[in-house]
């Protein structure tokens, strides 16, 4: 299981995370649950340890399961409790920052953008999602 969250800043800007592994790629701020810790707790936790920012989780935008790995994502908007400028808190990112909704940088996944666009979508009734494997738009 794994929690991420969706944080706009007062320009409706969303906050994204630059990976140090892998295809270096953007992503929400999140990543897989710990022993004994609810998908709210993780998205929490992994926004702070990646970007030292605290926030409230608040709405759950959406749950995606993940048949390769057997793994389920749930996706919250959240808000910064004290407005703190990210920065990179942890050697697996690289660079955070709030990006133009319209102007997403690369490389980015489908599935991270299919959450952004979920999440702001006022589509409150279908919260399940079966996802296939990661397409990149580079």
């Amino acid at each position: 299981m794994g929690g991420a969250a969706i944080i706009l800043d007062s320009e409706g800007r969303i906050l994204l995370v630059k990976h140090s592994y892998g295809k270096n790629n953007w992503d929400l701020p999140g990543g897989k649950s710990e022993k004994n810790e609810s998908a709210e707790e993780t998205a929490k936790r992994e926004v702070f340890e990646e970007t030292g920012i605290q926030v409230k989780v608040g709405r759950l935008t959406g749950i995606y399961y993940d048949p390769n790995y057997d793994m389920h994502h749930f996706a919250f908007i959240s808000k910064s409790e004290c407005n703190q400028e990210p920065k990179p808190c942890s050697p697996e990112i690289l660079e955070c920052r709030y990006c133009s909704i319209d102007d997403l940088p690369k490389p980015i996944s489908d599935f991270t953008i299919r959450r952004i666009q979920d999440a702001l979508s006022d589509d409150g009734e279908h919260l399940f999602h079966t996802i296939g494997p990661r397409q990149w738009v580079e």
